[in-house]
């Protein structure tokens, strides 16, 4: 069953809010069944709504809104809805109770707010919104249905949640979609493709597959579908089973975990502790550790070292070493992951310093040279990343290279 998604405002267009919407809904509906083929943001103007709307009614049997229900002038989809379907706004005392509800002892009914207790008259069911002041307004003609619903991430979260995907379910049938993601490692997308052009091939009908490349990583992600939800699953999982006898340990997870979660469950299993030294990544691989629940129990804190004199006396980098080779070096960087190691008393570290740009450049080393050490014990192992992609790329494949190489070592 197909869905399509319309957000509307101005300022996700001009990139003052990042559509979070969109993502949220196509992965909550992509679990139960219902596949999202499209989405579309429109102005705050009343002819690209209908026109966004009248073509994605002609397309899907389901069409889903956020966006424009708030009290001001600028907020014009209840209106503009109501032309659409020939209909008009009429006042719900049910909506204009549960408004005076939301807004108790926090401000006072005024007319804007009142005004949010007007809704459709025709082809509408009114949804209450527990969590907010603004409706949700459920359209059914001509066996199409349409969702109004708050574009406040929270609020299209609860009302998602609570009413609109349950009432989905029952108003429609749908099929069931599997979807298993595996993390490749060591892999380029185009080299892993040609690994897996055989096994990819022979493929059932049922079972697709997409490439989804990461910094430093590729996930598998393999699609079944089907009324024989266990059937569905078997097949899927199958298939993915043979990636081990292809791909060996280059496949690094199948439950498509975040790095830093398949980092932390190692160092627990093995009772293990960690410590990171960053130049150019700037403590983000510190903070993606810690953004893991329960990382405290294996993690004990980070050095920040941008300066060649936090190097030598928080991570006993020698002077010897930054005059001979640079801050930037394979010599500089096993010192600091050492020298992490030893100011935090930890069992293991992960160590990075390079030059992530845009300026800083050498002819000897460019910007993007960053290289990285991971430390466990007496040994360590290191990697030198070169190619420029930008500071942000670079920092997010150097924090990922971190974590790879520390898994490397752990394993």
């Amino acid at each position: 069953m197909f869905i399509e998604i319309i957000t509307i405002g101005d300022e996700l267009l001009i990139g003052q809010v990042v559509d979070t919407n969109s993502a949220w809904m196509g992965k909550e509906l992509n679990k139960v069944g219902f596949e999202v083929i499209r989405v579309t943001s429109v102005r705050d103007r009343e002819d690209e709504i209908i026109e966004a709307v009248d073509t994605a009614m002609k397309r899907v049997d389901i069409v889903l809104m956020t966006g424009g229900l708030g009290p001001t002038k600028d907020d014009i989809t209840k209106y503009t809805l109501c032309k659409y379907f020939g209909t008009e706004l009429v006042f719900s005392e049910m909506v204009y109770k549960n408004i005076e509800r939301i807004l108790a002892n926090r401000i006072s009914m005024n007319p804007l707010n009142k005004s949010q207790a007007l809704v459709p008259k025709d082809y509408c069911t009114v949804i209450n919104n527990r969590v907010g002041t603004a409706s949700i307004s459920w359209f059914e003609k001509n066996e199409k249905v349409l969702v109004s619903m708050p574009g406040v991430p929270q609020e299209m979260k609860t009302n998602m949640t609570d009413e609109i995907i349950p009432r989905l379910l029952s108003r429609f049938n749908v099929e069931t979609i599997f979807h298993k993601t595996y993390l490749i490692k060591n892999h380029p997308e185009s080299v892993l493709a040609i690994a897996l052009t055989d096994w990819e091939n022979q493929l059932p009908e049922s079972v697709k597959l997409a490439y989804l490349p990461k910094a430093g990583i590729v996930r598998l992600r393999l699609t079944g579908r089907g009324l024989d939800e266990a059937a569905i699953k078997e097949r899927v999982l199958k298939e993915g089973a043979k990636l081990y006898d292809i791909l060996g340990e280059d496949v690094l997870d199948e439950n498509d975990s975040p790095l830093e979660e398949i980092i932390g469950k190692i160092l627990r299993g093995q009772g293990l502790t960690v410590a990171t030294a960053e130049s150019c990544t700037g403590g983000n691989i510190a903070a993606r550790i810690t953004s893991i629940p329960g990382s405290s129990l294996y993690f004990k804190g980070s050095v920040v070292a941008y300066a060649n004199e936090v190097k030598k006396e928080l991570l006993h980098v020698s002077e010897n070493s930054l005059i001979k080779f640079g801050a930037v070096s394979e010599e500089v960087v096993k010192e600091m992951a050492f020298g992490a190691m030893d100011s935090l008393k930890t069992d293991c570290a992960v160590a990075v310093s390079g030059i992530a740009g845009p300026d800083g450049g050498t002819i000897d080393k460019p910007v993007g040279t960053i290289w990285i050490a991971a430390a466990y014990g007496k040994k360590v192992l290191t990697l030198k990343q070169e190619v420029d992609f930008g500071r942000e790329l670079n920092v997010e494949r150097a924090s990922n290279n971190a974590l790879l190489l520390l898994q490397k070592i752990l394993k």
